[in-house]
């Protein structure tokens, strides 16, 4: 057998694992109708991952549910049955359905279009409407390797007006010790949560009367701007310019931008002097307008401009998730316009740009190239070039990417960036957009080096994706244990005594005045209780200093690993900090 054989029929082929995943909802349904034959069956999808079947069901599934359920589905693994698929015309389909008591399958196949092939598969007693495809027989399943993980609220077709359902979400691997690692994984996972962790550390909240608008707390107001200060310096390296653009304007600027017809049920709008006004969801049209302000000449070419855009989209109130998924965020966006024949290289500038960042953050990335969606502007010949003009810039650095077919931006190609954390999860953040629509529809000029006026092309390009969103992606990386140069509190000096406490307000006097970040903690309590909650702060630099480091003016250290440095000079650990800070150094 070719190895290209074997490697269909692996878990680690997505298509493979998807079709597994999805015969485990089946598992679960029918798990269900057998201990509940009252409840009714919605959908039930593979996701990215595991699964998950939507039910209608009159009583809650607790915990104790759950596990009953489990345990039938390892039943129904061990039983081996073989899954048959047959296809059955509408009516008949119909009928079949109805007669099993199951309404929401009715309604699915009558929505199907005309000429759908309706399809069933049966194992054992149970049938369900189904395209497939699914595994030939619920031994392949291994039924010690199943989790039932929640049971969440979910509307019928995610139509907020419809029934309210409850989804089971499930995950299963081939083998227990995979199942295993993942549990532990999400164990780890909950710990990393920066709504969690956000709260414990004092960063950010989020309140009922802002749903989606998130509130920065002072230390999370210190990581915030320590990181709004390196995306400038970056970016001044590299040669942008920055501008801000206003907040809110015309119906008339995103109907020219075509923002009003693909994005309007996302944007907020308002009627000001009996004209509609929309708040910006993007900032390219405001950069469209400071371009076209004044006049270029190829000489300006390319012309990189950055901007903190504060930005709102309306976004449904159950898809909202602390700083990953709000409804106001600052995009670190930037727009350089270039001529044709600038356009590689710049894509190649700006992935370097990407690597300088994420590398900072010990950030690993793969590379998505998202294709032409249905509901496009431009021509099919316009896409296809900027296709393959990002296809190649990429291929020529060394780096590969995969195809996102039809997820484009509406009026170009782009590259998305997808980054790894320290537990593997991945997070979409960088992308790059190339667009040689917008110039058109704002009719941007230059002038070119034989005197006529030519079409800047431009891309659209953000490398944090969004400031919240970023912090969140980073508190969860890290664990809330910030590299040095990014922790709201750098150094937290504990005095054991109170003869201590002046000691240590000069000490943090004089590292105040060398620009770190240091706090006193001058309570009237125990040094083992200062030392577990600065560690529990995950301040990176503790400072124990007592009678002795009086005597010797000195400071004696400890990370927030536990690891004790020993005692030092104040000049000496200022110098150790300093390097921490200046080289941005992941580990201390």
């Amino acid at each position: 057998m070719s190895e290209e054989v074997k490697n269909e029929f692996a878990f680690e082929n997505e298509a493979y694992r998807k079709t597994y995943w999805h015969t485990c909802s089946h598992v679960l349904a029918q798990a269900v109708k057998r201990l509940y034959p009252e409840v009714k069956l919605a959908i039930g999808p593979s996701i990215e991952e595991g699964f998950y079947y939507d039910m209608d069901s009159p009583f809650p599934f607790t915990p104790e549910i759950m596990e009953k359920i489990e345990g039938e589905m390892r039943k129904i693994c061990k039983e081996k049955l073989k899954l048959e698929r047959f296809e059955l015309p509408r009516a008949e389909a119909v009928k079949f359905m109805e007669e099993k008591g199951e309404p929401y399958k009715v309604e699915l196949i009558n929505d199907l279009p005309e000429d759908a092939v309706i399809s069933f598969y049966r194992q054992g007693e149970f049938t369900d409407l189904c395209a497939g495809p699914h595994l030939d027989s619920t031994g392949r399943i291994k039924g010690n390797a199943i989790k039932l993980t929640a049971c969440n609220a979910a509307y019928w077709r995610g139509d907020s007006n419809r029934e309210t359902l409850q989804r089971i979400y499930g995950i299963a691997f081939p083998k227990k010790d995979e199942l295993d690692a993942y549990l532990q994984r999400i164990e780890e996972a909950k710990k990393r949560d920066h709504r969690k962790l956000g709260k414990e550390l004092g960063l950010y909240m989020l309140r009922d009367e802002g749903p989606g608008f998130p509130f920065f707390l002072p230390k999370g107001m210190v990581l915030r701007n320590t990181l709004i200060d390196y995306w400038r310096q970056v970016h001044k390296k590299y040669g942008y310019v920055e501008i801000s653009t206003p907040m809110m304007m015309n119906r008339q600027l995103w109907e020219r931008s075509g923002h009003w017809d693909h994005y309007k049920d996302n944007m907020y709008t308002t009627v000001i002097d009996d004209v509609d006004f929309a708040i910006k969801p993007m900032n390219c049209p405001g950069g469209m307008l400071v371009y076209s302000s004044e006049p270029h000449s190829y000489r300006d070419l390319p012309l990189r401009v950055g901007e903190l855009g504060l930005v709102h989209r309306h976004e449904l109130s159950g898809a909202l998730h602390g700083l990953f998924r709000v409804r106001c965020f600052t995009q670190d966006d930037a727009h350089v316009f270039m001529t044709r024949d600038q356009m590689k290289d710049v894509i190649q500038e700006t992935v370097r740009l990407f690597d300088e960042v994420y590398s900072v953050f010990g950030l690993s990335y793969t590379i998505e190239l998202s294709t032409m969606p249905e509901d496009h502007i431009g021509t099919v010949e316009e896409w296809e070039q900027n296709q393959d003009i990002l296809k190649n810039a990429i291929l020529d650095m060394g780096k590969d990417f995969v195809i996102n077919e039809g997820d484009g931006a509406f009026y170009g190609p782009k590259l998305d960036f997808h980054l790894a954390d320290s537990l593997g999860r991945t997070w979409q953040c960088g992308t790059i957009q190339l667009d040689s629509q917008l110039p058109e529809r704002f009719e941007l000029e230059y002038t070119g080096e034989d005197g006529a006026k030519h079409r800047p092309v431009m891309i659209h390009r953000v490398v944090l994706g969004s400031i919240e969103r970023f912090i969140g992606v980073i508190t969860e990386h890290f664990a809330g244990a910030f590299p040095v140069w990014l922790s709201p509190v750098q150094v937290k000096i504990l005095p054991v005594t109170d003869r201590a406490a002046d000691y240590a307000k000069e000490l943090a006097s004089r590292l105040d005045a060398m620009n770190f970040r240091v706090e006193v903690d001058g309570r009237n309590e125990k040094i083992g209780k200062k030392i577990r909650e600065a560690t529990m702060e995950k301040i990176p630099y503790m400072l124990v200093v007592g009678d002795r480091d009086m005597e010797n003016g000195t400071v004696s250290v400890r990370l927030r690993s536990g690891e004790d440095l020993g005692a030092m000079s104040l000049e000496e650990f200022a110098a150790k900090l300093k390097e921490a800070v200046d080289t941005k150094a992941i580990q201390q």
